[in-house]
């Protein structure tokens, strides 16, 4: 089929691509049109593992456009694939998605628009009754959430758990559903609302758990207990599993804590108060800086004057993603106790971000006269860093391993002081 994707980000980059991998003809369209000439010329705006191999191998079957009229031609799907941050109220913006509606051309085709975008609750509904209102009542709606994880997004999207079709025609929902032959998965036929609360409901129940082991972690400091054999004991009782029960400094990223609080908003909105996701979120946010601006302070009594240097900015290992990430909150925190700031990563642009912050070549330079060094980020390149030469740089040798990636005992063996979150300090 002829399939249109309206936003070049990580969503509608991989999705495009992925469909077109599939044997699908694939438009992408998007209002930046740095980024489009970016993509004709064979480079990719994002750092996604595999993605521009991808994007080269399905040359053929792949366009990029800023224009509507082009990006909708012949299309039997309309993929909506745009960013839906949160506004100051905690609601989900959904000017980018209206904008999509709004700009559709009439058509005598039956087309089918796919949201890809996560949106609440009731949003296929007012969609709906929008497309009727402009005439468009031959254009098909149908909620097709993604389910995608930076750094694995291509992987995700061809070995998926679920595919979830929400549709108000049952034949609408058919076509979208073709469109992944293919793709060995079951695919969960549902009306429009309940495909919408998937995903919200998925990404809560997942945070939940993140919030829920950090919470152990911390009481396993005061026990004496250790929260990595804690949690591997919880995960092999098979009703829960191990999944999302590695304690660390917190979930951040596009996606957990803008649809954690969209839905927390929307059960407001709706007259219910979801106290667990309340708890959810203001416990992750401590856990941000709690932890860590802690335990320095303890190694180092004053943080005033001192050099600590942040391993890692990316919310996670894999992209070079910094929104919400937990490195924005612990330097902001370490430059208003007046400690002098390093930083490294192997993706991510932190000059971008962080002000004030020296954002060094190498991990071993981010280490150079430091006082103590935060783990922040799991990057593999950490695991293999050489920790004795890392030592001999470090004005002191101490280190906070947020994610509990490192073998405190090699490096107690080198003379560092290790702390991680939720184990047992010497």
């Amino acid at each position: 089929m002829r399939v249109a994707v309206f936003g070049a980000g990580y969503v509608g980059l991989v999705t495009g691509a992925c469909f077109a991998e599939l044997g699908h003809d694939v438009v992408v369209r998007d209002i930046v049109e740095e980024k489009i000439e970016t993509l004709r010329r064979g480079d990719v705006p994002i750092h996604e593992e595999g993605l521009g191999e991808l994007l080269e191998r399905n040359g053929e079957r792949l366009r990029f456009t800023i224009a509507v009229d082009e990006a909708v031609e012949g299309a039997d799907v309309v993929y909506v694939a745009v960013g839906t941050p949160p506004t100051y109220s905690g609601d989900a913006d959904l000017s980018a998605v209206w904008t999509v509606v709004d700009e559709l051309p009439r058509t005598d085709r039956r087309m089918i628009l796919a949201m890809k975008s996560t949106v609440p609750v009731g949003t296929g509904a007012l969609v709906r009754a929008a497309l009727d209102a402009r005439g468009l009542a031959g254009v098909g709606y149908v909620s097709n959430p993604e389910f995608l994880s930076e750094g694995t997004a291509i992987a995700d999207f061809q070995h998926p758990d679920r595919i979830v079709v929400g549709a108000f025609e049952e034949a609408d929902g058919d076509r979208v559903a073709s469109l992944y032959a293919g793709i060995d998965a079951p695919v969960l036929r549902t009306s429009v609302p309940s495909a919408e609360m998937v995903k919200l409901a998925s990404n809560a129940f997942l945070t939940t758990r993140v919030s829920f082991i950090n919470e152990i972690a911390n009481v396993c400091e005061l026990v004496g207990a250790d929260v990595s054999d804690v949690a591997k004991g919880i995960g092999l009782d098979h009703r829960l599993g191990p999944h999302f029960l590695r304690a660390g400094i917190g979930w951040g990223g596009s996606c957990f804590g803008k649809d954690v609080s969209a839905l927390k908003q929307l059960a407001g909105n709706s007259g219910y108060h979801f106290q667990l996701l309340a708890a959810v979120i203001e416990v992750n946010e401590l856990q941000k800086r709690r932890p860590v601006i802690a335990k320095l302070e303890r190694h180092l009594d004053t943080l005033r004057g001192r050099r600590i240097a942040l391993l890692g900015l990316a919310f996670k290992p894999g992209t070079d993603d910094m929104r919400d990430a937990p490195s924005l909150v612990i330097a902001a925190r370490l430059l208003a106790e007046g400690a002098e700031v390093s930083a490294w990563d192997p993706v991510a642009d932190g000059r971008i971000h962080l002000h004030g912050v020296e954002i060094a070549s190498s991990a071993l330079e981010a280490l150079d006269r430091a006082d103590a060094a935060v783990l922040v980020t799991e990057w593999p390149e950490l695991r293999e860093l050489d920790w004795a030469e890392a030592g001999t740089r470090m004005r002191n040798r101490l280190i906070v391993d947020g994610r509990n990636m490192l073998d405190p005992v090699e490096l107690r063996a080198l003379g560092f002081e290790y702390e991680g979150i939720g184990r047992a300090t010497e």
